[in-house]
């Protein structure tokens, strides 16, 4: 798996990333099963980690410490980011985004303890708090970082507006957006918000590249036609649907968050690299979505 830089500052990130927001509850009644995709991800080359403690309640967090600590891992060699921001309402009915400092401060300290780790190479802003304080919010995140417990912050669905307001009050860059990108929402490109990342020389993690399945599997119309094209394109580089699909947001720089439990599709986006389209079926693919 070949590594690059998320920004020109850093880190040198896999060029895929595993993201466990589809693991629920449910899947640690059986914690072999998570040790064995984790392993199966390491094996693959990936070093490059999306978590949050909103995924299955924070026991994703505390696998993820618990595997690190039970196996032979060098956690230097990966790249660990975590969420923060999401929080319940009081009657547990819903949830809302708080980015106070005593928030942040709170749930990154929380996400250290459960990983068992002393530092978050990456802090992800987990969506945009309309009420918050960006002085306050900047100072609280420049406190961590230089008390060594995160390394970097990047932020979650945010517009250009939203993450340039914010970049202006903190000391260093905002290294990536976390946004949902694939070839069936593909807004990012016509809205400005993959322009500024690379303005800001860095490059968009893309969740659900694959649609949530739906470029697989959906019947709607438009599923229907993109996956015929890229059937006919994806003959072209021996490859299949998901490896095409993924390779067409790599072309724009963009890193897919690899999302499924399941160890022939995690392998498929992960080798989607390797697929250089060029620019004619790029483009084919992409005024498919336009239609």
């Amino acid at each position: 798996m070949k590594n690059v830089y998320i920004n020109e500052l850093g880190p040198k990130v896999s060029a895929a990333v595993y993201g466990f927001f589809r693991w629920t509850t449910e899947d640690f009644k059986d914690q072999e099963k998570f040790d064995q995709v984790l392993q199966f991800v390491l094996d693959l080359g990936i070093n490059t980690f999306d978590l949050s403690p909103t995924y299955a309640n924070g026991l994703v967090e505390q696998h993820f410490g618990r595997f690190l600590k039970e196996n032979d891992v060098n956690r230097n060699e990966l790249v660990i980011s975590s969420k923060v921001g999401v929080r319940n309402f009081s009657d547990g009915n819903g949830s809302f985004i708080d980015l106070s400092p005593k928030w942040i401060t709170s749930s990154v300290e929380n996400t250290l303890s459960r990983l068992n780790i002393d530092k978050l190479d990456i802090l992800i802003l987990q969506g945009f708090d309309y009420l918050y304080s960006f002085e306050e919010t900047a100072s609280a995140l420049l406190k961590l970082q230089r008390s060594g417990k995160i390394g970097y912050v990047g932020v979650s669905n945010f517009n250009v507006f939203q993450q340039r307001l914010l970049s202006s009050y903190l000391s260093q860059p905002i290294i990536t957006n976390h946004i949902e990108f694939n070839l069936l929402q593909s807004e990012a490109l016509r809205d400005g918000r993959l322009d500024f990342i690379k303005e800001q020389h860095s490059r968009v993690l893309a969740f659900s590249p694959l649609a949530d399945g739906r470029i697989l599997l959906g019947e709607d119309e438009k599923a229907v036609r993109v996956r015929k094209v890229l059937e006919e394109i994806a003959r072209k580089y021996e490859a299949n649907v998901e490896q095409t699909a993924v390779a067409w947001v790599h072309k724009l720089g963009a890193l897919p968050i690899i999302g499924s439990k399941e160890t022939r599709r995690i392998q498929n986006a992960s080798t989607a690299y390797d697929i250089n389209l060029s620019k004619e079926d790029w483009y084919t693919l992409y005024h498919e979505t336009l239609k």
